[in-house]
C-alpha cells in the first residue's frame, strides 16, 4: 500500500518523517499524471504546488483553520490530503470530484472560487468577523497563485487587509511566474526581478545540503542558515512592494523545499498581523511534458499519453482555431485591428494574431475589467480592438461593457469564446449567461454564428461597425460541419422548410444550437405533423424587426439557445413580437435560472432537454394545444390556457 493509499486525512501527516514525506510528493506526482492525464484537468498547476500543499497541511490545522485557494484550479493536492483521492477517477465527470474547491465535496473546501482573484477578499472578510465575533482559534490562509495578483480585485483587498487592525491573516504568493502562459505586466516584473536577484538561494540550496549532512545539529544550522538568508536578501531586493503597504514580507522561498516553506509558514502563523509568504513555484514540476511545454506547462489539458504529453484524440477543428484563424486574416487587410487578452493568449486563439503582428496583441493579465475600458481608449484612437475572453469571464466586466464602451458607442468587438454550456468546468465556467447580461446593453449587437462559416462571416461584419461595440459568442469545442442557407428573409438565414403542410411553427436556433434544431425540425414534421421553419438569425441582439415579420406568419414561435431563459434572446423576441401587437405565442428553450454541476455538455444538454427528441416532443405538444387557425394569414390566435 502506498504512503497516500493510507492518507484518511491531513493529520496522518503528522506522523510521517521527512523522507516519508519526500516519498508522499512523489506519490502525488505520479498520482496526478496517472489520473488526469486520463480525466483532463488542470495538471501543470497542481504539479507546481505539491510541496506547498502539504507544508499548509503539516502547519495549518484545516478545515478549522480555513485554507482558501485562488485560484481554485490548483486544489488536487488539497483534495487528495482530504481524502479524496478515490474520487479523482471521475474528476469534472458527472457525480465525481469538481475541478475546483467545493463546498458539497468537503468541510476542507471554505469557498468554491474558481474565478481568479477573489480570495483576498474573501480572506478579508473571515479575519473582519472572527474580530467581531471574538473568534481567535483560527488562521485565515489565503494561496494567491497563477496570475491572480495580476487581477484589480487582488490590490483592492490588500489594501483594506493592510489598513485593518493585526489578525491572524497569512497570504501566500505561489509564484510560478505564469498564469495560463507567462504572467505580464509590471507586478510580474517586480516578482521576476525578486526571483532574479535570489543569488542567495542557491547560497542557501548549497548550504542546506551541507548542514543536512551534519549528524543531530543538522536542521538547527539550516535554521541559522535561513536567517542569514533573511538578512542578505534585505540587502539584495528590498521588499518595498509589500513593505509599503505595511504587511510582513517572508521569502522568496524554495516553493519545492518543504523544509523552507514549513519554516516560513510557521513564523507567519506565529505572527501577530498579517503576513506575506512569497514562494518560488514551478508550473507542471517533476513531470517532463509539462515541464517542455513553453505554451502554458499544461495548464489544463484534455486526455493525453502519459508517457509522450500527446493527445489521446484530435477531437476536430475547434471554434477557437476558426476564430484565431480569420481575426490573422482579417489583421493582415485591417492594420487598425489590435487584439487585447485577459492572461489567455493561447486559449482564446490569439497565438497566430500575435506571430503574425506581435505589437498588436496586448495581454493585460487577468483584468478583464482594464481590457474593455483599455479597448475603449483604443478605440477613441483611431483602431479596433478585438477584446478575446472566456464568456463566463464577461460577467466580471459588464459595468466597463454598459458605461464605458457602450455609453461612448465605443467601435470594438468583444469575441465570447466558450460561451454557453462548457460542461466539466463545473457552474462558474458555464458561459450561460452573456447573451441575457448583454440584452440590456443599449446599442451593442451581438452575433451567435451556427458554424465556420458563419463565425468568419459575422466576425467580419463585427469589425466593420463603427457606431458601437459589437460581440461574438461562440461555444467550447469542435466546430460542426457548415450548414448553409437555404433562403434568406432580410439578414436572416433560413436554414430548412420542414413538412408538407402549413407552416405552423417558427424554429428560432440561435448559433451552435442550428444542428440541434434541424434535427429536431425533421421529426416534428415526419408523418404529416406540423410544418417548421427554422431560422438563424446570426445577428440576435437586438431582435431584428424581420424576425417579428417572419414570426407573424406563424401560428408558434419556439426559440433555443444554450442561454438563460432569464433575459435571454427568448425573452427579447416575446417582447419584440409584444411590442409590435404579434399576438404570437413564444416557446424559449433554454438553461434554467440555476447553477449546473459539472458534466460533459452533451450529458448538460440532454438533461436540460436541449436535443432533438426532445425539443420535438416539446414542440409536437404544444402544437397540440394550439387552438384551430381562424385568424386570417400572417396572424395568429394563441396557445389554449395551460400552454
Amino acid at each position: 500500500m502506498t504512503l497516500l493509499e493510507t492518507l484518511r486525512g491531513p493529520h496522518d501527516l503528522v506522523r510521517l518523517d521527512r523522507a516519508q514525506l519526500a516519498e508522499l510528493g512523489a506519490e502525488i506526482r505520479e498520482f496526478l499524471v496517472s489520473t488526469v492525464t486520463r480525466t483532463g484537468g488542470h495538471l501543470g498547476p497542481n504539479l507546481g504546488v505539491v510541496e506547498l500543499t502539504l507544508a499548509l497541511h503539516l502547519e495549518f490545522d484545516s478545515p478549522r483553520d480555513a485554507l482558501l485557494f485562488d485560484t481554485g484550479h490548483q486544489t488536487y493536492i488539497h483534495k487528495l490530503l482530504t481524502g479524496r483521492a478515490a474520487g479523482f477517477d471521475r474528476l469534472r465527470a458527472r457525480g465525481g470530484l469538481s475541478g475546483y474547491p467545493a463546498r458539497a465535496e468537503s468541510a476542507h473546501d471554505h469557498i468554491e472560487n474558481s474565478h481568479a482573484s477573489t480570495a483576498l477578499s474573501y480572506a478579508d472578510g473571515l479575519t473582519k468577523a472572527d474580530a467581531l465575533t471574538g473568534r481567535t482559534d483560527r488562521h485565515v490562509v489565503a494561496v494567491v497563485g497563477d496570475g491572480a495578483l495580476t487581477g484589480g480585485m487582488a490590490w483592492e483587498a490588500l489594501n483594506n487587509i493592510a489598513a485593518g487592525r493585526p489578525r491572524n491573516l497569512v497570504i501566500v504568493v505561489n509564484d510560478n511566474g505564469r498564469s495560463y502562459a507567462p504572467t505580464v505586466g509590471g507586478l510580474a516584473e517586480h516578482l521576476g526581478r525578486l526571483r532574479t536577484t535570489s543569488a542567495y538561494e542557491q547560497v542557501l540550496r548549497a548550504g542546506r545540503r551541507a548542514a543536512y549532512g551534519i549528524p543531530v545539529a543538522g536542521e538547527a544550522v539550516y535554521r541559522g542558515l535561513h536567517g542569514v538568508k533573511e538578512g542578505l536578501k534585505d540587502l539584495a531586493a528590498p521588499q518595498a512592494l509589500f513593505g509599503d503597504l505595511g504587511l510582513k514580507y517572508l521569502g522568496p522561498v524554495d516553493g519545492h523545499d518543504l523544509a523552507a516553506l514549513r519554516s516560513a509558514l510557521a513564523q507567519a502563523r506565529d505572527f501577530d498581523g498579517p503576513v506575506i509568504v512569497h514562494a518560488l513555484t514551478r508550473k507542471g514540476e517533476g513531470y517532463a511534458p509539462a515541464e517542455r511545454d513553453e505554451a502554458d506547462r499544461f495548464h489544463g489539458i484534455g486526455a493525453v499519453d502519459p508517457a509522450t504529453g500527446r493527445p489521446r484524440s484530435t477531437g476536430g477543428r475547434s471554434w477557437t482555431a476558426v476564430f484565431g484563424e480569420e481575426l490573422t486574416r482579417i489583421g493582415h487587410r485591417r492594420p487598425d485591428v489590435v487584439a487585447l487578452t485577459a492572461a489567455m493568449r493561447g486559449p482564446v486563439g490569439l497565438d497566430g494574431f500575435a506571430a503574425a503582428y506581435p505589437g498588436r496583441v496586448f495581454d493585460v493579465g487577468i483584468a478583464e475589467q482594464h481590457a474593455v475600458t483599455a479597448a475603449v481608449g483604443m478605440s477613441m484612437g483611431g483602431l479596433h480592438p478585438v477584446v478575446a475572453l472566456y464568456a463566463t469571464f464577461l460577467n466580471r466586466a459588464f459595468d466597463q461593457v454598459l458605461l464605458d464602451a457602450a455609453l461612448h458607442r465605443a467601435a470594438l468587438t468583444l469575441v465570447l469564446d466558450r460561451a454557453g454550456v462548457t460542461g466539466n468546468d463545473g457552474p462558474s465556467h458555464n458561459g450561460v449567461w452573456d447573451l441575457s447580461v448583454l440584452q440590456v446593453v443599449p446599442g451593442l449587437r451581438v452575433a451567435a454564428p451556427r458554424d465556420a462559416a458563419t463565425l468568419r462571416a459575422e466576425l467580419r461584419e463585427a469589425v466593420e461597425v463603427t457606431d458601437g461595440p459589437t460581440a461574438v459568442r461562440f461555444p467550447k469545442g469542435p466546430v460542426p460541419a457548415d450548414i448553409p442557407a437555404v433562403d434568406r428573409h432580410g439578414p436572416l438565414d433560413i436554414l430548412a422548410r420542414v413538412g408538407t403542410g402549413p407552416a405552423d411553427v417558427l424554429l428560432v436556433a440561435v448559433g451552435a444550437t442550428a444542428g440541434t434544431c434541424l434535427g429536431a425540425a425533421a421529426r416534428i414534421s415526419a408523418g404529416g405533423g406540423p410544418g417548421v421553419t427554422v431560422v438563424d438569425p446570426r445577428w440576435v441582439v437586438p431582435v431584428d424587426p424581420a424576425l417579428v415579420e417572419l414570426a407573424s406568419d406563424h401560428r408558434l414561435v419556439v426559440t433555443v439557445e444554450d442561454n438563460s431563459r432569464s433575459g435571454g434572446v427568448g425573452s427579447a423576441i416575446a417582447q419584440a413580437l409584444a411590442d409590435a401587437d404579434v399576438d404570437v405565442p413564444v416557446r424559449a428553450h433554454g438553461v434554467p435560472r440555476r447553477f449546473l454541476d459539472h458534466a460533459s455538455r452533451d450529458g448538460i444538454l440532454d438533461e436540460l432537454g436541449l436535443t432533438e427528441r426532445k425539443l420535438a416532443d416539446s414542440v409536437r405538444t404544444a402544437c397540440d394545444r394550439l387552438v384551430p387557425w381562424t385568424a386570417p394569414v400572417g396572424r395568429l390566435t394563441a396557445l389554449t390556457e395551460g400552454a
